[in-house]
């Protein structure tokens, strides 16, 4: 079921309210830190989705060490999805239920919560600057980073030949770029993050972070093109629904990242 013009207006007005909550600086003191010292737990959290069932999905929330990157903590549930897919809209079918993960967490495991989260979708690269990497951390209050597979088409930002080529400029493991916006203001970095993939990552400010920590710390968690903690939530997400009785097969991961991950 699409939701009506009047659902629109009210998420919009809500997405309004929290956005002036978004701190886009560092403040934490791991923040500021030579190789992130202090840091020691970074989480990724990830909805996935039966391919011809949306009605259900597999919530899921890891929480990796750092620098080591390896699963201290996952907590994984099937949960009812009862809120429609709208394009720059997805935290309000997303972030109920991994604001409900990240609360388990604190209460049955308080000493394992993340220091930061990094999410699979936009934060401050959005039409209204409040994609689901701000929306979670407005509401968990925990540092977090939008990490997108694809450009979304915000503020004149297109995937033109420029674009193009500004990302095959990029030769090294993080190397990045700006994404600047007609309207002058910087929405985020384009990082390549590992040097065996061309493809770009698209990396922008949730909560309590500034925009170059951000990108540092995404790079420094990539052993692959995408970071750990949103890998290891996805591929353990998606074997979870494997495992369950006459489940469908999972939607494949790129699916995912043309549609939901863009917001």
């Amino acid at each position: 079921m699409a939701a009506s013009p009047a659902q629109r207006r009210r998420w919009e007005r809500e997405q309004a309210r929290l956005r002036a909550s978004v701190l886009e600086e560092d403040t934490e003191p791991w923040q500021k830190q030579p190789q992130f010292a202090g840091l020691h737990r970074v989480g990724g959290v990830d909805l996935s989705y039966s391919k011809g069932d949306e009605s259900r999905a597999c919530a899921f929330l890891v929480v990796l060490s750092y620098p080591d990157l390896e699963v201290l903590y996952q907590d994984c549930r099937m949960v009812p999805v009862t809120t429609p897919y709208v394009a720059g809209f997805l935290a309000f079918r997303e972030v109920p239920v991994l604001v409900e993960a990240v609360q388990r967490l604190q209460q049955e495991e308080p000493q394992l919560q993340p220091q930061v989260l990094l999410v699979d979708g936009n934060g401050l690269l959005h039409p209204r600057e409040f994609g689901i990497a701000c929306h979670l951390g407005v509401l968990t209050d925990l540092p977090c980073i939008g990490v997108a597979k694809n450009l979304l088409h915000v503020d004149g930002l297109v995937r033109d030949e420029l674009h193009k080529e500004q990302v095959r400029s990029l030769q090294r493991s993080g190397e990045a770029f700006p994404l600047t916006g007609t309207s002058g203001k910087v929405l985020g970095m384009v990082l390549r993050s590992h040097s065996n993939s061309s493809r770009p990552l698209y990396v922008s400010v949730g909560h309590r972070v500034s925009l170059g920590t951000a990108v540092s710390l995404v790079r420094a968690c990539c052993r692959f093109r995408i970071p750990e903690p949103i890998r290891q939530a996805d591929i353990r997400s998606r074997e979870y629904l494997r495992r369950q009785p006459c489940a469908p097969v999972p939607a494949s991961p790129q699916s995912k990242s043309e549609t939901e991950s863009e917001d």
